[in-house]
């Protein structure tokens, strides 16, 4: 799946709200504009993406039904 797809898929189902594949299509994103990058510039980015994942914590604890059983 490439990021159109996920971004498609994203806004078809209504998950825009579920931060964790905003991350993801940024992820995908990311991977598919590597060559364009620097090594640098894509450790920076990937470290960037990795400090956003690690900030959304536990906020399903409570409604892992709700969230991850639509």
């Amino acid at each position: 799946m490439n990021s159109e797809e996920l971004a498609r898929y994203i806004e078809e189902t209504g998950k825009i709200s579920q931060p964790w594949l905003l991350i993801q299509l940024r992820l995908k994103k990311l991977a598919e504009n590597r060559h364009s990058l620097s090594s640098d510039e894509y450790l920076d980015k990937l470290s960037e993406l990795q400090e956003e994942l690690m900030k959304l914590g536990e906020w399903w604890v409570g409604i892992e039904d709700d969230v991850f059983n639509p």
